[in-house]
């Protein structure tokens, strides 16, 4: 693992291949899960009609949206100190080989792995940076439930 000493933008490609370790756990309940159904119009029942899941659902209750759990990613890159402290703004540039492996069941907490996997200046001061992103959730043991490619531009 590489070292974070001296960590800033102009050491950012010397960090590719930094493992950034685990994000704090994030409650995905019920609550949580309709928040997210009614800001993007995703109602289908088997996120948000926990009784209709429990007697049709293959998984006998809700589960949440995959894209709830690819919207855990920004948080945990500022959580876990991705971007160098001294960048002065990042901007989401997309994601690219984006699979949910498992689904996530209402009440799970999820975590995010993440390592630094490229860093290539675009134009003096913007670097597109791509990290590797793994989302698992809790259960009998911690399970790999997503795994995505995410861009962000970072700004010097």
């Amino acid at each position: 693992m590489t070292s974070l000493k001296n960590y800033n933008m102009a050491t950012l490609k010397d960090h590719v291949g930094h493992d950034f370790g685990a994000s704090s756990p994030a409650l995905l309940d019920q609550r949580r899960i309709d928040r997210f159904a009614a800001c993007t119009g995703d109602e289908q029942w088997i996120h948000v009609d926990a009784e209709r899941a429990r007697t049709e659902s293959p998984f006998g209750q809700t589960i949440a949206h995959g894209l709830l759990v690819l919207s855990l990613i920004p948080s945990a890159h500022f959580e876990l100190g991705v971007y160098p402290a001294d960048a002065k703004g990042v901007l989401n540039y997309g994601f690219d080989r984006v699979r949910f492996l498992s689904p996530v069941p209402s009440g799970s907490y999820v975590r995010l792995h993440i390592e630094l996997v490229e860093a290539n200046e675009k134009q003096p001061g913007q670097w597109l940076v791509r990290c590797k992103n793994t989302a698992y959730a809790s259960g009998d043991s911690w399970r790999p439930v997503m795994v995505a490619e995410s861009l962000a531009m970072v700004v010097s």
